[in-house]
């Protein structure tokens, strides 16, 4: 898995039992009968709501007597579940997951209804790098040829991409600066639709991440020209990385989970330690690799600082070149 041995979280046995309600969770209607809702800020079956579904029984078995339901809040690019977890109630019924970089680039572009600081960071859960694909006929077997063909007809190369500031889109930024070609940039709704535009000749490259296109990959669909991860990962150990291939850049999307800024400390607590202890379970380890969810655990403090510091990155980029106009 990507980066699956850099930890920054340590829990081999933080199930939560009698001391956590001692500090006052579990009391009166937390976790209690009300289920806590988990709200995925996409449609249904996209690989952050797999994500989501695979995990709620381990974060039910380490956070005793709780139940998850999952809603789904699409709309504006995240923006809408983004919102709804800022601005719910901080009475610990609502966990949200969010993604880091659209959850940055959304608060850059405009100005949404939510800030980074009305959110509590539980911690991270998956890191799953961006990739270039080609059709299985493509010509284009390298990132050098790619770069070559692109400087060779410039904007006759167009890539599709999950939309405008999203991890993929990035990616194609930082390689058109790289390589010093232009690229024709083509933001589609989601992975579905850029594959579609793929298979019909329609766009030259498809950006998308290693873990979501696996089983399109198992399939013969579209073929992988490089992983942006700093290293090979064992999801695609024989995949080589844009650094290896000359380019050197990292990206995909880095996926966490939140509450509300003034959800109580306890309960804040209590959740920071669940997800901790799923993080460390075998079960969940194993069904990640299986769906192609590429690890990484980080702290609640840690996942915030890394939120805060690729916020400073993100705006410094935008001031040298507005991805708008990419």
């Amino acid at each position: 898995m990507a980066r699956i041995g850099r930890r920054d979280v340590l829990a081999a046995s933080l199930a939560l039992t009698a001391p956590a309600r001692a500090q006052g969770v579990g009391q009166g209607s937390w976790p209690g009968e009300r289920p806590i809702t988990f709200v995925v800020p996409f449609p249904p079956g996209g690989g952050t709501d797999v994500m989501v579904r695979a995990m709620v029984p381990y974060l039910e078995k380490h956070l005793a007597g709780a139940r998850f339901v999952v809603g789904n809040r699409p709309g504006a690019g995240a923006e809408v579940g983004y919102t709804a977890v800022a601005t719910a109630p901080p009475d610990g019924l609502t966990v949200g997951v969010v993604i880091v970089p659209s959850l940055q680039t959304i608060t850059i572009e405009r100005q949404p209804r939510y800030r980074l600081e009305d959110f509590a960071y539980l911690g991270s859960v998956v890191d799953d790098p961006g990739g270039f694909f080609v059709a299985p006929d493509s010509p284009v077997r390298t990132l050098a040829d790619l770069a070559a063909l692109a400087r060779s007809r410039p904007g006759a190369v167009s890539v599709g991409t999950a939309g405008i500031g999203s991890d993929d889109h990035l990616l194609m930024i930082a390689f058109q600066r790289l390589t010093g070609a232009t690229l024709t940039h083509v933001p589609f709704a989601g992975q579905a639709p850029a594959v579609a535009a793929l298979l019909g000749r329609h766009i030259t490259v498809s950006a998308m991440n290693i873990g979501e296109s696996l089983e399109l990959m198992r399939q013969g669909q579209v073929r992988p020209l490089a992983q942006a991860a700093a290293e090979r990962g064992s999801l695609a150990p024989d995949l080589p990385t844009f650094r290896e291939g000359g380019f050197d850049t990292v990206g995909g999307v880095v996926r966490g989970l939140v509450v509300p800024a003034a959800t109580p400390a306890p309960m804040r607590a209590a959740l920071e330690r669940a997800l901790a202890a799923m993080m460390e379970d075998p079960g969940w380890q194993a069904d990640a690799l299986r769906l192609g969810q590429p690890l990484r655990a980080m702290s609640g403090e840690a996942f915030g600082r890394f939120v805060r510091e690729e916020a400073e990155s993100l705006r410094r980029l935008w001031a040298e070149h507005p991805w708008k106009d990419a």
